[in-house]
């Protein structure tokens, strides 16, 4: 079981990445996708197919580049962490699932909290994935915006916090390299994903003035990502 634990991305680490990332030296080199391979396995082309068919082309394009700059961080910064790739894409693909015009509506909950009940009753329901996997990643769900400076995450939470918050708002942009950048938005455009996800932000807290959004301020985080400097060249 502690082999599953760690495996899943159960490991506790700190929270507030400013801590975590200080003691590294910047260690980003140009990497090809061909280094950072997506899975095949039949757990994750069934939830790739989900996920291709649910969310809207933006969001799975933004779901896919997560995947390639979390493992280029990870790869690159944190080799220790002995996190199944298939567990991160199965994070990855489902993290923004709660964000869909259907499910932002069905639930009075957070996007967040409302997909983590979405992908774990997915994949322990309809594809038997093992408890320890589908719980990792619903956790992942609830927390990936769960940005803060005290306490701890999970290896996989705070990985999808750093890939998405790059992604979104170009947090931290010395983790990956520039040629990196280039050839993940190659491979999987944002085509305007800042005005895009900014405009989804602004549409839950239309929907829930008390959604978990708001924690990241309710103009500051929206206008973080329509002013994510780092994207605009590939926006």
């Amino acid at each position: 079981m502690a082999d599953q634990v760690e495996l899943h991305g159960w490991t506790a680490v700190v929270r507030d990445s400013k801590i975590l990332l200080a003691p590294l030296q910047d260690k980003s080199t140009p990497l090809p996708l061909s280094s950072l391979p997506f899975p095949t396995s039949a757990l994750v082309s069934r939830v790739d197919a989900y996920a291709k068919e649910k969310l809207p082309p933006g969001t799975y394009n933004h779901s896919m580049r997560v995947y390639h700059y979390g493992s280029a961080i990870r790869q690159q910064y944190f080799p220790e962490w002995k996190l199944s790739d298939e567990t991160y894409a199965l994070a990855c693909l489902l993290h923004d699932i709660g964000t869909t015009s259907s499910n932002i509506r069905s639930s009075l909950m957070s996007f967040e909290f409302s997909g983590a009940i979405v992908a774990l009753d997915l994949l322990q329901k309809e594809l038997n994935a093992p408890k320890v996997q589908a719980e990792a990643v619903a956790e992942c769900i609830i927390r990936h915006q769960d940005i803060g400076e005290k306490g701890k995450i999970t290896t996989l939470g705070q990985l999808i916090q750093l890939a998405t918050i790059f992604d979104n708002v170009g947090l931290n942009e010395h983790l990956v390299h520039p040629d990196t950048i280039k050839a993940v938005t190659d491979q999987f455009p944002r085509n305007k994903w800042s005005s895009c996800f900014a405009a989804t932000l602004k549409e839950e807290i239309t929907l829930k003035p008390w959604a978990h959004t708001t924690a990241l301020g309710e103009d500051d985080f929206p206008n973080g990502v329509l002013n994510n400097k780092l994207m605009q060249p590939y926006d």
